[in-house]
């Protein structure tokens, strides 16, 4: 294994991006709000920490505060929302930082191993984003099949009603609209 800090830390953060997102519980409006102004401050705070350092170091350090706001306000909107949308943001979030981080970690080194680097934190955000974006494919891909079984289902459900005659008919059908969600 490589002694490179940055492939280290990508390494790392792949392994996070490999977890799922919890499922989100809805906050408040006013949790919200105080939140986002909570991890606004933060930012700022953290960005002026940074000042007192120079070259790449507060480079990589304002890329890191950067990182850190996106994330929480990304994870806040889920939180918030609970749309699964949402969810994708997270992790794309989580895969965009982690990789404008890991290339400014690699402006400290020159030549060939700069370029491994950079390679390697962009395959890293590549492999991140395809995750992200095969777990919103599987969501509509779920919501898709759910809707055909549903449909099929009630397709059966009115054929089963066309035996019948009647009264008996009518009711048959207007209980399979309301279990079915059809009007």
């Amino acid at each position: 294994m490589t002694k490179n800090p940055s492939f280290k830390f990508a390494i790392l953060t792949a392994a996070l991006l490999a977890l799922p997102v919890a499922h989100a519980a809805v906050i408040s409006k006013a949790d919200y709000q105080s939140t986002k102004t909570r991890i606004h401050a933060d930012y700022k705070t953290d960005k002026t920490a940074c000042s007192s350092q120079s070259g790449n170091a507060k480079d990589i350090c304002v890329e890191e505060s950067k990182a850190k706001e996106k994330v929480a306000l990304a994870e806040l909107e889920y939180g918030y929302s609970g749309k699964p949308s949402d969810r994708n943001k997270v992790l794309v979030a989580k895969a965009e930082s982690s990789y404008a981080v890991a290339k400014e970690r690699c402006d400290d080194l020159a030549g060939n191993p700069k370029d491994v680097c950079v390679k390697e934190a962009k395959a890293v955000e590549v492999k991140a984003l395809a995750d992200a974006k095969l777990g919103k494919e599987i969501g509509e891909a779920r919501k898709d099949a759910a809707s055909d079984k549903r449909d099929a289902d009630y397709k059966v459900a009115i054929e089963k009603c066309d035996a019948l005659a009647g009264e008996a008919k009518s009711s048959c059908v207007a209980s399979a609209k309301m279990t079915y969600g059809k009007s």
